[in-house]
């Protein structure tokens, strides 16, 4: 699962809706031209970490789409959902990351990629989630032919389902090249124990869980596992959606913010995300593109140091 006053992933999928349909109404519909290059590399550079297994650089900061980009068919959604991708890709975004179980959120990623003309900067990462793993090759294929892509750059099995049959098709794919690489999820603090074991025994390129100021488990064993063994992390649920930036909202920024870089409490939460030395990219869900701005700029500023991310957890822990 994987987003300021206004929680960022959200709990309602038809409130977010509204809020898409206000957004396309102010801004007007995106036109269908290609997407301008150069917008990109006009931008200032993100700060970036590599993926280990390679040395590909990600940028700090993604974009997930768990809830927000579930929209269905309705064109003024998908106009608004296309505003989102090209906001993040003139900001100098590359990963995006969806799974099948994120309703219509697939097909609304290919309509904005097809849209822009399918950006190279792309970095597509998805999910196989299908309990019945004899339907997971075909699950891949419905997935890839939703984003309008030749092959993904990531296949993840999403929350472990059914891992012992999907894993070893997936390393088979990478093999074979029709994908790059390999990763599992999870979310929520689940199944950290079964997850740990598979990071010590597979040969897994990037593994995603959840962490945030709150939910900070993966601390113990899984972060500084994920830098033994070679693993890129995505950090899903920076917000808690949403839940998080609502308690921090009461309350006034501390004085340490601004020593950082960060106006708003979204920036606070998301740059301690990504200013852990193993966290490779963290992958909030938004729908409104002053979000995405907001966002991307936390990979453009200066990142606390440990003591400085003590505090930062001490602070809001205590809020």
């Amino acid at each position: 699962m994987v987003g300021s006053s206004n929680p960022r992933n959200g709990v309602d999928a038809r409130a977010a809706r509204r809020r898409w349909l206000r957004s396309a109404g102010a801004a007007g519909l995106l036109a269908a031209a290609p997407w301008p290059a150069a917008t990109a590399a006009a931008a200032a550079p993100l700060l970036t970490r590599p993926i280990p297994s390679t040395g590909e650089a990600l940028p700090l900061v993604g974009l997930g789409s768990w809830i927000t980009f579930n929209v269905g068919a309705d064109p003024a959604a998908l106009q608004a959902c296309t505003q989102v991708v090209q906001a993040f890709f003139e900001g100098g975004g590359r990963l995006i990351d969806s799974s099948p179980m994120y309703g219509s959120s697939q097909p609304t990623i290919g309509h904005a990629l097809a849209r822009l003309r399918h950006p190279a900067a792309l970095f597509s990462a998805e999910k196989v989630w299908v309990g019945d793993a004899a339907r997971g090759a075909a699950q891949i294929e419905a997935s890839r032919a939703f984003w309008g892509v030749p092959r993904f750059d990531l296949m993840q099995v999403h929350n472990l389902l059914a891992w012992q049959q999907h894993l070893p098709r997936l390393l088979e794919m990478k093999a074979a090249g029709r994908l790059r690489y390999v990763g599992i999820t999870t979310s929520e603090g689940r199944r950290h124990a079964e997850f740990e074991q598979l990071m010590r025994t597979q040969p897994l390129d990037v593994v995603q869980f959840s962490y945030n100021l709150l939910d900070r488990e993966a601390e113990q064993r899984l972060l500084p596992l994920a830098r033994e063994r070679g693993m890129a992390v995505l950090a899903n649920r920076p917000f808690q959606e949403g839940a998080l930036l609502q308690r921090l909202q009461r309350h006034r920024l501390p004085g340490w913010a601004a020593e950082i870089g960060c106006s708003s409490w979204a920036q606070v939460a998301l740059k301690f995300v990504v200013s852990h030395p193993a966290v490779t990219c963290a992958i909030p869900a938004t729908s409104q593109v002053a979000h995405v701005r907001e966002n991307l700029g936390v990979a453009r500023g200066p990142l606390p140091d440990a003591a400085l991310r003590a505090r930062m957890a001490a602070d809001v822990a205590a809020l």
